[in-house]
């Protein structure tokens, strides 16, 4: 069935701003872009009355296979206490502890959530199992969620290989990673202070980039460190964080494919921070943008308000933030049939309440998501 979406104030394809436009899909793809005069016949017809519509947004970076509730720690932290990401581990033993049920239900709704709020397309990620049978379970119930999932077994070492994390990591890239390639696309590393160094995270990235698996990192998040250099040497995808960069960190990037992959939620719930965008894409940095949902450091879903973030605290016009939380994030998980309005992409479109993408930021905290078509179909 054809579906013709007209009357369209503005059309923010992802590369560019358009006025007079329409398009229709066909299935759940994109058939044809172009002039509402000019438009073809469809079977079916939205009127966006005069509004903004732009790609659904493309979230590259969530951790929605969790249980348990860690708004104590988020508490303390507003009340002056440091983030150290040590509280990893309390998500860890309240996942391992719940149900196949619970975690569906859980990360179900986290998903409807973000489709809610215009994000039609999802990564997430492993990371609070930590065992061979629990990182393949959870990466198991992601897969009923999304194609875009992401083994991240080095997320920290659990407590019960404190005294050996040479051992875990031995653990990660051999029988855990074997059980979990089945049901991933990505391999990612928690490169960090308190997490793995560089050495332990390139033996984790190549034994996974050896399974088949795309490379992605978290890095730099903490403190400046070898790993947004090393996801650039390895070729990966993205590196997410990018928090405290120096200069040789900016060239790196800038003279890669790999995508900057900015998290301003963490920043928001931890009192970090903010990463510069401004400097990255001033030199010719790809950035992506993406909410890092999880229970402990960024608990939101929603894409709208990482933009809002980006452009107050990180120095992002608005077309540069919303095109970092659509085509940007595309290219971060590698794909040209999202997070573009274009024929042969996905039909996936946000239509605002707005009669421009500004107002995304201008009207933070506002739900000014209207209509959201994905795969085509109206949600």
């Amino acid at each position: 069935m054809s579906v013709l979406v007209t009357n369209i104030g503005e059309l923010f394809t992802g590369d560019e701003v358009r006025a007079g436009a329409a398009v229709v899909t066909e299935g759940d793809r994109i058939a044809w872009v172009g002039d509402a005069a000019a438009a073809p016949d469809a079977d079916e017809r939205i009127d966006a009355g005069g509004r903004v519509v732009l790609p659904g947004f493309v979230d590259s970076h969530t951790h929605l296979m969790f249980a348990g509730d860690r708004s104590a720690e988020f508490a303390a932290r507003m009340a002056g206490e440091p983030y150290t990401g040590g509280g990893i581990r309390t998500t860890v033993a309240a996942t391992r502890a719940a149900s196949n049920a619970e975690l569906r239900a859980s990360a179900g709704r986290l998903a409807r959530e973000a489709l809610r709020q215009g994000t039609t397309t999802i990564e997430t990620k492993s990371g609070y199992g930590l065992s061979v049978d629990e990182e393949q379970r959870c990466l198991r119930l992601a897969q009923e969620i999304t194609a875009e999932t992401t083994f991240l077994g080095a997320h920290v070492v659990p407590a019960e290989w404190a005294h050996d994390p040479d051992g875990y990591v031995d653990l990660v890239r051999g029988d855990m990673l074997a059980a979990a390639a089945p049901h991933a696309r990505w391999i990612d590393v928690f490169c960090d202070r308190g997490a793995f160094d560089a050495d332990q995270a390139r033996a984790i990235l190549l034994a996974g980039r050896a399974a088949g698996l795309g490379l992605r990192l978290h890095a730099n998040q903490l403190q400046h460190g070898p790993a947004v250099r090393l996801a650039v040497e390895l070729g990966a995808a993205s590196a997410d964080h990018c928090t405290h960069l120096d200069d040789a960190d900016v060239d790196a990037l800038a003279g890669s494919d790999t995508v900057a992959t900015l998290l301003p939620g963490a920043e928001f719930s931890t009192r970090s921070p903010y990463p510069d965008a401004r400097r990255m894409l001033d030199a010719g940095v790809t950035v992506a943008l993406a909410t890092d949902c999880n229970p402990g450091s960024s608990y939101t879903s929603s894409m709208p308000f990482c933009i809002a973030l980006a452009v107050r605290e990180m120095g992002m016009t608005p077309a540069e933030a919303v095109r970092a939380a659509t085509l940007g994030g595309a290219r971060a998980l590698r794909r040209t049939d999202v997070g573009v309005v274009a024929p042969g992409a996905r039909a996936d479109l946000v239509v605002l309440d707005a009669p421009s993408h500004l107002h995304l930021a201008y009207r933070p905290g506002v739900p000014l998501i209207h209509r959201v078509l994905h795969n085509g179909v109206l949600q």
